[in-house]
């Protein structure tokens, strides 16, 4: 596939949910088209409700548009049954969430590892447990990797959440809010680890976010307004 082609592309991409009995659906995103290069970084902002989670879960595969169409590296995701996107969504894309979501009874290193327990690349689950340590020290965690979440502040566990979401290689990262639970500092400190891991990994870059000081790290920034991109 030729590398001008952009990584992301969405054309007249809508999505609406049901609403309570006899009232008219939802309509959260209209008509978004949308395409986003390979290395890029990106900042989705708007006001509560504007549509911005819905379109990160669409991008991610976590949910389905009701019209319109959305490629992933050239591939028409409309295209693929339900196993098909997830095995697009273990190997392609990494997720990083307002909340950690570690397991408490694992370690730092452990943690990190689990995403690579359903490779089917033989060689890079070999090659995993190294990378996993690599990364770890990377982002300030040399020390950590034997702790378990509850003995981390804050700022550590969402680092930790960050490098689970790279491990496995992916294409495209996708942050919903990744700051919004940590204090001025470790919210700073956290943006420039995203800016920094964009540029170093090579990775496609998409954060959600209300956070005007992390917004304004990213490439680009694309504002959404009562489901439109304004």
């Amino acid at each position: 596939m030729p590398p001008t082609t952009p990584l992301l592309k969405l054309e007249l991409v809508s999505k609406q949910f049901s609403s309570a009995e006899g009232a008219p659906p939802l309509v959260v995103l209209r008509n978004i088209t949308l395409e986003i290069a390979r290395g890029e970084s990106v900042a989705i902002v708007g006001p509560s409700g504007c549509g911005k989670s819905t379109l990160l879960n669409l991008l991610g595969t976590l949910d389905r548009p009701d019209a319109g169409k959305i490629w992933l590296d050239g591939q028409d995701l409309a295209q693929f049954d339900d196993r098909k996107l997830a095995a697009v969504r273990n190997r392609q894309i990494g997720f990083v969430f307002q909340a950690h979501h570690l397991l408490p009874h694992c370690t730092v290193w452990e943690n990190v590892l689990v995403p690579t327990l359903a490779l089917g690349d033989k060689k890079l689950r070999a090659t995993a447990p190294e990378r996993v340590t690599r990364l770890l020290k990377r982002v300030g965690l040399g020390e950590r990797l034997h702790h378990r979440p509850g003995q981390l502040s804050g700022g550590e566990r969402q680092r930790a959440a960050v490098v689970r979401a790279l491990i496995n290689q992916p294409q495209l990262l996708l942050a919903d809010e990744p700051t919004g639970a940590l204090d001025g500092a470790a919210a700073a400190e956290l943006a420039k680890l995203l800016v920094e891991l964009n540029r170093e990994e090579g990775v496609t870059l998409v954060v959600v976010t209300h956070a005007l000081d992390l917004a304004r790290q990213m490439g680009r920034v694309v504002e959404l307004k009562e489901g439109r991109i304004c």
